[in-house]
């Protein structure tokens, strides 16, 4: 049975980073750091933010339709393109930082938007990019309760969303440094489960 308590507090993780505990071995979310864009009594979805995958951003943007690439030598552009999680691998997905021109993404919080704009994709690399940016194929979701249960179950601990781990720390750093905003050590983890 849920602690509803549990269950209220978790209204607020939209906005925050999943931590994933040594219990969970799920090998999609084994020691993943996961942004929760959404969350509520129907479910949640976010995205894995430190497992890349091999395909850098300029690839990715030669492969999709509508778009023509933009001839540059932007370093950026040979930054890899993350799994976001095991849902609909095939679209792609824009965290960044606030531009002029945000029509066409979505306010996730006062410095990070979303987009799944061909538009945004084709500005990577060029003048009109965001200040910084991470692009995902695939999406993470959880039924309504389910986010809750694993959490009860010692899956995933939380922090509130640290911008700069998602832009400026390497992706093999970010499930370390997240759990050091917490003062926690990795060594210090326990792979048991079950509530004290």
């Amino acid at each position: 049975m849920i602690d509803s308590t549990k269950i209220e507090a978790l209204k607020t993780l939209k906005n925050h980073l999943l931590i994933a505990m040594p219990a969970l071995t799920d090998p999609y979310f084994k020691k993943s750091v996961v942004y929760i864009c959404e969350h509520d009594d129907k479910g949640a979805m976010g995205f894995i933010i430190n497992f890349p995958v091999k395909l850098t951003l300029q690839e990715l943007i030669k492969n999709v339709e509508q778009i023509k690439p933009t001839p540059n030598s932007d370093s950026s552009l040979l930054s890899p393109v993350f799994l976001g999680g095991p849902l609909d691998l095939e679209r792609g997905f824009i965290l960044h930082s606030p531009t002029q021109e945000n029509s066409q993404s979505t306010k996730l919080n006062d410095a990070l938007m979303m987009s799944n704009s061909k538009t945004v994709l084709a500005s990577l690399g060029t003048d009109d990019a965001p200040d910084n940016y991470f692009v995902a194929l695939g999406y993470s979701s959880w039924d309504s309760g389910q986010l809750e249960e694993e959490m009860n179950n010692n899956h995933w601990i939380t922090i509130d969303c640290e911008n700069d781990i998602i832009f400026n720390t390497s992706p093999e750093n970010r499930w370390e440094e997240s759990l050091r905003v917490l003062g926690i050590s990795p060594n210090q983890l326990s792979t048991m489960t079950g509530n004290a």
